[in-house]
């Protein structure tokens, strides 16, 4: 058994557009749902690290983060760019992680229910889940959230 490399010896890379095709895809739709809810949050990105045993084929685990690249969760599992629904599924999922776990609210929210949404298969595709037990949207088809003017856009938002 080979020895546990330092995960923190090399520091996490931006992935390059192209290198990860069918998660690029996955993410460019979730980051139209977090433009739509977050507007004021800049798009989520890909950030890879190398994988962390020496007898580990050569590959690197790739995270979903946030524009500054700092991430929540695990790696985007193997094997989950192999097609278009999986990709999208561990994209949303990831993402879903960091941005709540990075910025401690819940995301997305049901613009009805105002409760954090789960993540589903109905009709095989990838759809936000509202806890009352409703379909919000497909995962890239979220409405714009309507702030009403003056209301607060999250911890710590400033005014211009």
């Amino acid at each position: 058994m080979g020895r546990m490399n330092d995960p923190f010896d090399t520091p996490p890379r931006p992935v390059e557009p192209g290198e990860y095709p069918v998660w690029d895809e996955a993410l460019a739709l979730v980051n139209r749902d977090l433009a739509a809810t977050l507007p004021e949050r800049a798009p989520l990105r890909l950030t890879g690290l190398p994988g962390w045993e020496e007898d580990e084929a050569p590959h690197e685990h790739v995270h979903v983060a946030l524009a500054d690249g700092t991430w929540w969760g695990n790696h985007l599992p193997d094997g989950s760019d192999a097609d278009p629904v999986s990709a999208l599924f561990a994209v949303a999922e990831a993402a879903q992680d960091t941005v709540s776990e990075r910025l401690w609210q819940a995301w997305p929210v049901c613009s009805e229910h105002n409760l954090g949404m789960h993540l589903r298969e109905a009709d095989e595709r990838a759809v936000w889940w509202c806890p009352q037990d409703h379909v919000r949207a497909a995962v890239g088809a979220l409405d714009p959230v309507q702030r009403p003017p003056g209301a607060r856009r999250g911890r710590g938002a400033r005014r211009a």
